[in-house]
């Protein structure tokens, strides 16, 4: 069985996705879609695109796509997810749904009564070293979960321009950082406190966001956790995780171009990390639209979905809040169960 695939958005990240569907022989991409196609022509025929059109419509009105990527800007992704229901297709859309929660909330109903699949990109949860730190915890090698640390800084800020179209840092950068969270946990976040600072580009504190953050997290299981983000780190993509116990830890480490340490008198040395997402998550981005690929074609549930979407986004929503308040925020107050995953 081959799944028909339609890519809505042909910036970076839809650029990625066509790549790796290309390479699962599970996959067919026979359509892109782009707000302008003048340029995307050569790339379209070198990767075999069947179909390059300026109307994402196109796509869904197509019977012969069983799924859409939504790879456009996050302020269209809550629309397209709910035609793209109403059309039929299962879906895969980038982070967040929405930069509202009532929006995402909305569109999961449609995709509900629609009875397709939604698989929302929280491409770390695909991560060879994040998923064996959830299958250590889940065994219960570590044993009851106590103390939970997520470092996630970035090599360089973004530009002002997308800084101001972002979303803000905690629902652009950290919300990556509370869907891990959650999933490495196995508990609902239900209490953050946030803090945040401009000590990174000053720019980013004009255009009325932060750039460097700590966030407390209690869970419903009893645990806290902090997460803690930059958008400048000097030396690299820096990404690590500890999760503490009463039986013991797990980390997972920086990955690097290699893993040699050189000791000498003078000094001891390693690599730095490799320096970007593109480099840090290749395997996790072919892992995530496989996983996707497998549950439609053999009916299992998608492995992040649009309902972790949407408890990210209520994390994230705290998180502001908090900031704005200077003061820890309870998930119930804004309509959130502490439900157990």
């Amino acid at each position: 069985m081959t799944l028909t695939v339609g890519i809505i958005g042909a910036g970076r990240i839809g650029k990625i996705h066509v790549d790796n569907l290309r390479g699962n022989s599970q996959m067919r991409v026979k359509s892109v879609s782009d707000i302008s196609t003048g340029h995307l022509e050569g790339w379209a025929k070198e990767k075999q695109i069947e179909v390059l059109t300026l109307n994402y419509n196109d796509i869904l009105n197509d019977p012969e796509i069983n799924a859409v990527f939504i790879c456009s800007p996050t302020n269209t992704h809550a629309t397209i997810i709910k035609e793209a229901a109403a059309a039929g297709k299962h879906i895969f859309c980038e982070k967040p749904v929405s930069f509202s929660v009532k929006e995402t909330e909305e569109a999961l109903e449609v995709v509900e009564k629609a009875g397709v699949k939604l698989q929302i990109g929280f491409n770390r949860r695909f991560d060879p070293n994040f998923r064996k730190i959830r299958e250590i915890v889940q065994a219960g090698q570590i044993g009851h979960p106590h103390i939970l640390r997520i470092t996630s800084r970035d090599p360089e800020p973004p530009n002002a321009e997308y800084i101001k179209s972002s979303g803000g840092l905690f629902m652009d950068m950290t919300i990556h950082d509370f869907d891990m969270a959650r999933y490495i946990m196995g508990s609902e976040v239900i209490e953050v406190h946030a803090y945040g600072a401009v000590l990174v580009d000053p720019t980013i504190g004009e255009a009325g966001d932060i750039d460097t953050a700590i966030i407390s997290l209690k869970f419903a299981n009893g645990a806290l956790g902090v997460i803690e983000n930059s958008r400048r780190a000097a030396y690299g993509y820096d990404q690590r995780l500890e999760i503490f116990g009463d039986k013991g830890a797990a980390q997972a480490d920086n990955n690097r171009a290699n893993t040699v340490e050189v000791s000498t008198a003078e000094h001891v040395s390693k690599e730095k990390p490799l320096y970007f997402f593109l480099e840090r998550y290749t395997q996790a981005y072919i892992d995530e639209v496989t996983g996707f690929a497998t549950a439609v074609l053999e009916n299992h549930q998608v492995i992040c979905s649009g309902f972790d979407g949407l408890q990210a986004e209520r994390n994230a929503n705290a998180a502001r809040k908090s900031l704005e308040t200077g003061a820890p925020v309870q998930l119930n107050q804004l309509g959130q169960s502490a439900t157990i995953l």
